[in-house]
């Protein structure tokens, strides 16, 4: 178990740095990409988010989305058993239910469904998408915010102890 603590704060440190990439992405969805896509034309809206859905899964965001999925789930595995890692426990489970869950749960069924849509029938398919879609994504938004800031305070509070 020693070992494994030794390798926390940098572990920690790794997951910092994905869930805050991770945080800006799904932002800038939230903030910026829905919205101009839902000011498109449905058929031009749901055109475009088939083609998003298709383009973003590549090596670097898979690296990203799942290599920090794997950091937490190790992260909250030793904190599970170690005492005063609260703030790194809470930073996990907040990626890993709140952005990974979701994903995975909602959105990702969502894009599926999305991409079996034919464009002809876009207007039927596409406004309760880009609802349903932009609230889930809203959820992961605040979830990988309050793991980034989890992490970051996991990390000084290690710091302030071990450092």
């Amino acid at each position: 178990m020693q070992s494994l603590l030794e390798w926390l704060p940098y572990l920690a440190l790794v997951a910092t740095v994905g869930c805050g990439v991770m945080a800006g992405l799904l932002f800038a969805f939230s903030n910026v990409v829905m919205r101009a896509l839902a000011q498109l034309p449905p058929a031009a809206g749901l055109e475009a988010m088939q083609r998003i859905n298709v383009a973003i899964v590549n090596p670097v965001f898979l690296t990203c989305f799942v290599g920090t999925t794997l950091v937490s789930a190790i992260i909250a595995a030793i904190t599970a058993v170690v005492p005063d890692q609260g703030w790194l426990f809470g930073a996990s489970l907040a990626y890993l239910v709140g952005v990974f869950g979701v994903t995975v749960a909602r959105n990702v069924p969502l894009n599926n469904t999305l991409a079996a849509a034919p464009v002809a029938d876009a207007a039927t398919h596409w406004p309760a998408y880009v609802e349903s879609w932009g609230r889930w994504n809203h959820v992961r938004t605040v979830a990988a915010v309050t793991a980034t800031a989890a992490f970051a305070i996991g990390l000084f509070d290690w710091g302030a102890r071990f450092g």
